[in-house]
């Protein structure tokens, strides 16, 4: 008889951010995210504790995905910005330290975490007000009938990895071609309920990354395909060629256990009867004119046979993956038994071809609509094969989120240090009649819009790796990089040319200040001003709702850690 361990009661935590192991865990998450932020930002080496995978990144996906925690406090920060991350692919580490830092300006005021709670949220309010409306100077409307804004968007994403190990060229080349991509995926015939298509990344390994290239249509994967032996498929009436697609197994095999019990006469094999059941399916194919068939898994060899000495195409194991792709571009309905064989599941392509790339063969399926595409990305090695498989993604959901609200935030710290701005303005100039409606006291609220402010410059701040300094300038509110190794007492107008997002030059008075220097940001008097000048080329910008998103999500997860009286661990 086993022995019985007595039950242990909860254990109870009060005040969890009081103790020095909550605030330390913190602040050490938040330089592991500060030091890995940016274009920047130092990468990080994630694998579990006897070995296996070792994942080189920067990118919040796989941070996240891969970083454990222990402590409930920060169980919740990290849950918080994995869902953001699930819903808008941008802006985690963002997200992450402005959380972290939200929650350290905040605890070290001497104000009750109510009123903190109350102001930080009207606080809110007013970034996204400001965000959403006309006036807003760190916002540019994104023109779809122009590529510039679509580029710089694209380009940013790439920039802001450096595990993807990528140069200026590979850049531009593989900037391009994502935003091909994406706008393959676009609808030409747009209609009430419009649904964007699908790229398909095909992995090529050691390769140059301008080797990479997007085709319409998708690639199948062929291993045993013969590339000097003539292709000939059966068309219809029209010259298209109908398709067939099932997600049966096709291969023969006798019934498994999980369909039940079957009874079988003796002296009939099971085997020749599923065969010649296969076989069946084969001539419907061929009388109703199918010129190609693509299974999810295994098709029978005398099968396959059978249907290419009628010049239908037999593709099999497509996979799993590739059914809705397939579905979409093609039309056709994924057939799920060989009982139930109906005309109307099958559909069309234009041409089917025979591609070969680096030592891989592979089928290319074309079809008369392009809302599918096959982007084949190559890079020299696994790792940073991974890590451009991970950013080519967040950029075509960017461009996905953009195209729904044709809107983007200037990037390289400007709309951070910019809305710091703004929110200083409008602290100052504040009616009595708001801090009665907070009930809190006009000192109250300028402390918390400070640390507000200051969470903000810190994430600008971490875009910085060298130990340089960082300005922002009086006019326009935006972030001014300044190289290492110059005293602070420079003539700072010598040392810099562009603001952190490229729209601003070194052409006025922009009169200076040293982002949260030695004794506190000073407050802006004016309001921070709207560039005047053209957009730039090459701007550095950031999603518009990722970005928003990403605020919300930090500062309503920094107020619910800092409410926080209890954590109760349950000790069995």
């Amino acid at each position: 008889m086993s022995c019985l361990e007595a039950k242990k009661p909860p254990l109870f935590i009060s005040e969890p951010l009081t103790k020095d192991t909550v605030s330390q865990s913190l602040s050490l998450l938040n330089g592991i995210l500060k030091s890995c932020y940016g274009p920047a930002g130092r990468l990080k080496q994630l694998h579990n504790g006897v070995g296996g995978y070792v994942c080189t990144t920067s990118q919040s996906s796989a941070i996240f995905s891969r970083l454990s925690v222990s402590h409930p406090v920060l169980r919740v920060l990290t849950a918080s910005v994995q869902n953001h991350i699930s819903r808008f692919s941008d802006c985690g580490l963002f997200t992450a330290i402005l959380c972290c830092s939200m929650i350290e300006n905040f605890k070290s005021l001497n104000i009750a975490t109510w009123t903190v709670i109350k102001i930080s949220k009207h606080l809110l309010s007013v970034c996204m007000d400001y965000l959403k409306s006309e006036a807003c100077g760190c916002r540019v409307s994104v023109d779809f009938s122009s590529l510039e804004t679509l580029l710089c968007l694209v380009r940013s994403v790439l920039r802001s990895k450096p595990a993807c190990m990528l140069n200026k060229p590979e850049v531009e080349h593989l900037t391009a071609l994502i935003l091909k991509a994406f706008l393959f995926t676009v609808p030409c015939h747009v209609e009430t309920n419009a649904v964007l298509g699908k790229c398909v990344i095909v992995p090529v390994k050691g390769r140059r990354v301008v080797d990479s290239t997007v085709l319409p249509g998708l690639l199948i994967e062929t291993p045993e395909i013969q590339l000097a032996k003539p292709l000939t498929v059966k068309r219809s009436c029209s010259n298209m060629i109908k398709m067939a697609l099932f997600c049966v197994s096709l291969s023969g095999d006798p019934f498994s256990a999980e369909e039940g019990t079957i009874t079988v006469h003796h002296g009939i094999s099971v085997e020749k009867s599923e065969l010649n059941r296969l076989l069946n399916v084969g001539k419907q194919l061929v009388n109703d004119e199918v010129g190609l068939v693509v299974c999810q898994k295994v098709i029978h060899p005398s099968l396959k046979q059978y249907l290419e000495e009628n010049h239908v195409m037999a593709v099999d194991r497509a996979g799993l993956s590739l059914m809705e792709p397939l579905s979409w571009m093609t039309g056709s309905k994924p057939i799920a038994s060989v009982h139930l064989l109906s005309p109307s599941c099958y559909g069309s392509l234009k041409d089917v071809r025979i591609e070969s790339f680096a030592s891989k063969r592979f089928v290319h399926l074309i079809p008369n609509d392009t809302v599918v595409c096959s982007l084949i990305l190559c890079n020299r090695n696994e790792t940073a094969w991974d890590e451009l498989k991970r950013a080519c993604e967040t950029a075509e959901h960017v461009l996905q989120l953009t195209i729904k609200e044709p809107l983007a935030l200037l990037g390289g710290g400007c709309t951070e240090t910019h809305l710091a701005s703004y929110i200083r303005h409008k602290s100052c100039s504040l009616p009595t009649s708001s801090f009665k409606d907070l009930d809190c006291s006009r000192t109250q609220y300028q402390l918390v819009a400070d640390g507000f402010c200051r969470s903000l410059e810190s994430v600008a701040c971490s875009l910085n790796h060298d130990d340089g300094e960082i300005l922002t300038d009086m006019v326009y509110g935006h972030c001014w990089f300044v190289p290492s190794g110059f005293p602070s007492v420079s003539n700072w107008s010598d040392l810099v040319s562009k603001c952190g997002c490229g729209i601003n030059g070194n052409t006025e008075n922009l009169n200076w200040r040293l982002l949260q220097g030695q004794f506190g940001s000073p407050i802006i008097q004016g309001c921070p001003k709207d560039p005047t000048g053209k957009v730039a080329d090459f701007l550095t910008l950031d999603c518009f709702a990722a970005k928003c998103s990403g605020l919300q999500v930090a500062l309503e997860t920094a107020n619910m850690i800092l409410d926080l009286s209890y954590v109760i661990e349950d000790q069995n």
